[in-house]
């Protein structure tokens, strides 16, 4: 039987870095075809693009664990399908920052308080000192590698089974493979923004010609 799915909330204005992270979550998933017996769990990711929705999902989501009764088993494992192991967010953000949904997030008082990672492209260790003294599990910089995948995995508590130790040499060797797949799936991405801008900008430029010949006129 599979190891069960680790779920992440991902909280990050860029819609950029969101996709990046969720596809480096999923390409450190056990080797893609699943999480087999000795395998490390998935990553099951869920992203928003703010603090605000952030809290609003968490919010909601465990107002539903709260009306749970005793006598609704099935009600109670779609709420636990629907729960957050971990969350993971930018430190800087309009309106709500990561800081403070991190001060929210440990605000709401719950008894097993979701553990939050906060990642940031600039190593302020002001920032990281406030962040970390404040409840954060750890601090990330961008862009995110790897290892700061496993990192991610033992602060959301989601342990491997002693039978996967064995193929740490391995699964270190897998993981140079797929941070190639990954930088090349970046580059993709970025050739695909750069030729949709060329594209609007070259049809700014024909309507500006248009206008300035009509002006001639």
């Amino acid at each position: 039987m599979g190891a069960e799915a680790v779920r992440v909330l991902v909280v990050d204005d860029s819609p950029v870095d969101r996709r990046v992270v969720e596809l480096l979550l999923r390409a450190h998933c056990g080797g893609g075809g699943g999480a087999a017996a000795g395998e490390a769990a998935p990553f099951h990711v869920t992203a928003v693009d703010s603090g605000k929705k952030a809290m609003e999902l968490l919010g909601r989501r465990r107002g539903d664990r709260d009306h749970l009764t005793p006598s609704s088993p099935a009600a109670a494992a779609a709420a636990n399908d629907q729960a957050i192991d971990i969350v993971l967010t930018d430190y800087c953000m309009p309106e709500m920052t990561g800081y403070d949904l991190l001060k929210a997030i440990k605000a709401l008082g719950s008894p097993n308080p979701i553990p939050v990672v906060v990642m940031s492209s600039e190593n302020e260790p002001q920032r990281i000192s406030r962040c970390l003294t404040a409840g954060a599990e750890d601090f990330i910089l961008k862009p995110l590698k790897m290892n700061d995948v496993q990192r991610l995995r033992k602060c959301s508590g989601a342990t491997r089974p002693k039978s996967a130790v064995a193929g740490d040499d391995d699964r270190f060797e897998v993981s140079h493979y797929f941070q190639l797949i990954f930088k090349l799936i970046l580059l993709a991405y970025a050739v695909l923004c750069l030729s949709q801008l060329l594209h609007r900008w070259s049809n700014g430029s024909s309507l500006l010609s248009l206008c300035h010949a009509c002006s001639s006129s």
